[in-house]
């Protein structure tokens, strides 16, 4: 079947994702055997087996203990809502493939915005000039695997119009001002994407995957008695178009306009050292940020993080359990596969409070000689794997939030956050928090608002002394950011107390 990339997207395509493992009996076999899956997907981008193969024996021709490809067709669509007019509507298109060699723990890289042979070449021999010796590589056959599948849709985004998609800005934008008299400015924006991905490898894995992505958000702006303040909802899955219904457009509106509103009563409590309650859901953000990115294994190789050398360790209470998952169906955070073809997988960093893991990609895993924890991932084509977090969060605990809040005397309770700095060797963080309550004598009284929250990843990790049973996913519009790099994530955690943090308020 000869299926090209126009047609591809018409229809489609057939399959979803996959593996193709060269197991150890096959490397001099020299029949390639491929299926119909894999076929669709070598069709889309206009290569071979056999082309890949003489792009990959070029990347290893100069001596080179390993070589990868990652294709990629990526297309994204935005829409923009102001004013109560669609203002903006555009797409971008992204294709090319990438190549790197390894050799040692050094990389050799380069890329293509054009999928020829000659011009996959030139890329690969670029790339091979990480190593310095002549090479002669046999090529090998092929066997396929089929991965699970977390991200099932009905309706693929290339099969919707964008007079499907206005509907849902024009109808969120109207519900929002029916709410309250107050609301003076409302914005939405509806982003989708939908990226198609072939990986192979000088092993003879052949992988393959469809991601897709959508993202909605409205931000509301209210006015009372001369005072002007703002708030947003957001939600993010790997979905198709039957993610846009009334429901979502009703509770997006209605949570918009109640955090909004929050904010014209709320003040600035004192700044000072005191217990804080992490409320469940986005108070994983911090999870992520000031603990997370402590137990990537690139840092902890390099001698950079604070855990290099606490594998097997106490780092937290017996009671905390902390994840980095890429199987939670239709996740923003989840993956079928990795971008170095690995299966994705439910990883405990932390068991029972003690580091169990880090967060690998091949050359860590390498390195560390443990299996690969499917966390190889990359922005695009034009960028190398690095380990990467994916939906990253913390298990429930035994308590309740009513429990842990009694057990605070005065402290602030904080479950919105807007952005924050981290110094991710050390783990100091800074984070600021656009709303939550005080809680005095026991009890949540006052909305706060405006405040920062400054401490230590791994000492917080340390001083959580309670967590209860209430674990929620945070399933916003959350991007991480490294190394240049811009990845979708998730988080997520119960509420927990932290025995001590500092706040930034009133002096």
């Amino acid at each position: 079947m000869n299926i090209s990339r126009r047609n591809f997207l018409q229809t489609g395509g057939v399959a979803v994702a996959g593996s193709i493992i060269l197991p150890p009996f096959m490397q001099s076999c020299r029949k390639i055997q491929i299926s119909s899956n894999v076929k669709v997907y070598l069709d889309h981008f206009e290569v071979s087996a056999g082309t890949l193969q003489k792009v990959v024996a070029a990347a290893m021709s100069k001596g080179g203990d390993y070589a990868d490809l990652y294709f990629e067709h990526k297309t994204t669509n935005n829409l923009g809502l102001e004013d109560g007019k669609v203002n903006r509507a555009f797409s971008n298109v992204d294709f090319g493939v990438g190549i790197r060699v390894l050799k040692g723990d050094q990389t050799g890289f380069a890329y293509s915005e054009t999928i020829t042979l000659d011009a996959m070449l030139n890329a690969a021999k670029m790339a091979a000039n990480i190593a310095n010796t002549n090479s002669s590589f046999k090529r090998g056959g092929l066997a396929e695997k089929i991965p699970s599948d977390y991200y099932k849709i009905t309706q693929k985004w290339e099969d919707v119009s964008v007079k499907d998609k206005v509907p849902f800005v024009q109808e969120i934008n109207d519900r929002v001002f029916s709410l309250d008299e107050k609301v003076i400015r409302v914005n939405a924006y509806l982003n989708d994407e939908s990226a198609y991905s072939l990986f192979y490898n000088s092993e003879g894995r052949l992988a393959y995957d469809y991601r897709p992505m959508v993202s909605f958000s409205v931000v509301c702006v209210m006015e009372k008695d001369g005072q002007i303040e703002n708030s947003y909802s957001a939600r993010s899955f790997r979905k198709g178009f039957e993610f846009l219904t009334a429901g979502l457009v009703e509770e997006l509106a209605q949570e918009a306009v109640n955090k909004t509103n929050i904010l014209f009563e709320a003040i600035k409590p004192k700044a000072g050292e005191m217990p804080v309650v992490m409320g469940a859901g986005g108070s994983g953000i911090l999870l992520h940020e000031a603990i997370g990115h402590t137990f990537e294994a690139d840092f902890n190789r390099k001698g950079t993080s604070i855990f290099s050398d606490k594998m097997g360790k106490k780092v937290a209470e017996s009671f905390v359990n902390i994840i980095d998952d890429g199987t939670l169906e239709n996740n923003r955070g989840s993956i079928n596969i990795d971008d170095e073809g690995n299966d994705t997988q439910k990883t405990y960093l932390v068991k029972d409070g003690v580091l169990n893991s880090y967060i690998h990609d091949r050359i860590s895993s390498n390195f560390y000689k443990v299996a690969p924890t499917g966390n190889g991932r990359r922005e695009s084509f034009r960028h190398i794997p690095i380990p990467r977090m994916r939906a990253t969060y913390m298990e429930n605990g035994s308590a309740t939030k009513g429990d842990i809040i009694k057990n605070v005397g005065y402290g602030v309770y904080v479950d919105n956050f807007s952005n924050g700095e981290v110094k991710i060797g050390a783990g100091d963080f800074t984070f600021f928090v656009k709303s939550g309550y005080l809680i005095e004598k026991g009890e949540l009284t006052q909305p706060i608002k405006d405040i920062n929250i400054i401490g230590n990843g791994p000492q917080a990790l340390a001083d959580i002394t309670m967590a209860a049973s209430d674990f929620a996913i945070d399933n916003g519009t959350w991007v991480c950011g490294k190394d240049g790099q811009s990845v979708p994530v998730t988080c997520g955690l119960p509420s927990v107390l932290v025995k001590k943090l500092t706040v930034g308020g009133i002096s």
